[in-house]
């Protein structure tokens, strides 16, 4: 037998176990497991953005645990089995691949994306934007959005019309603060959206960089925390002026 599938009949077979013989395991449901989910899946972000391979590879078999796990309640409600969820998945990909599976011809990544949205509202998918999920954090969300409807040709041809949006919204949004008006959330929502868009433009994935920026402050911070410490200094005591050396101090490093 192949490796991968013996490997992957391994994983099926201790699952089987689990369920039937540990007290944790019997009463998992698939909305106690929701939670512990999300948070597996946030970990091997971490890992993927950390570029840490060990951790990536363990992260990902969490995951394929957690998706085995949904499975296996599935068949157990007669609802689904592990079987038919990877034929679904597989049919899927051979539909929404006709360059590959069929007699379509693209030039390029972005001709792969527009048939694949097509394709989509060809299954029945009422709007392109449908397959948005609404629980994605907004930041995502918002790249998820714009990715979509540029697969259908809905989007600025150059990146320099997208600054001269981005300028043009952030003066908005600076109109409106500047007069204590009751639009400054909606222009600071335009302002975001408009930046995100600008960084799909640069190929920047908006995501990405802002949570290597927050890893960036709290290595810097901690570090700030440390050595005033070290030098038996509180915070809560100290000028902005006295934190900026240790904070540019930080930055060297």
């Amino acid at each position: 037998m192949d490796k991968r599938l013996k490997a992957f009949e391994r994983l099926l077979d201790i699952m089987d176990d689990l369920r039937s013989q540990c007290p944790w395991d019997k009463k998992q449901t698939m909305e106690s497991l929701r939670h512990l989910t999300i948070e597996e899946t946030y970990e091997l972000s971490d890992a993927i953005l950390e570029g840490d391979n060990d951790e990536i590879r363990k992260e990902i078999g969490d995951l394929m645990l957690h998706l085995v796990f949904y499975s296996k309640i599935g068949s157990e409600k007669n609802a689904f089995t592990i079987t038919e969820v990877l034929n679904g998945i597989c049919e899927k990909l051979i539909r929404r691949h006709p360059h590959i599976y069929g007699d379509v011809k693209v030039k390029d990544e972005e001709e792969v994306k527009a048939n694949w949205e097509k394709i989509k509202l060809k299954e029945g998918n009422e709007s392109v934007l449908s397959g948005v999920p609404k629980s994605l954090p907004s930041l995502v969300k918002a790249s998820r959005i714009q990715d979509k409807a540029k697969g259908v040709g809905f989007d600025w041809e150059r990146k320099e019309q997208v600054w001269e949006k981005v300028v043009e919204e952030i003066h908005e949004f600076k109109e409106e603060v500047d007069k204590g008006s009751d639009k400054i959330e909606s222009e600071f929502g335009d302002v975001l959206f408009s930046l995100i868009n600008y960084a799909r433009f640069i190929n920047i994935n908006p995501d990405d960089a802002l949570e290597k920026t927050n890893k960036k402050f709290i290595k810097r911070f901690q570090y700030l925390e440390s050595e005033s410490k070290k030098e038996g200094k509180e915070l809560s005591n100290m000028s902005l002026e006295e934190m900026d050396v240790y904070w540019n101090r930080a930055k060297e490093l």
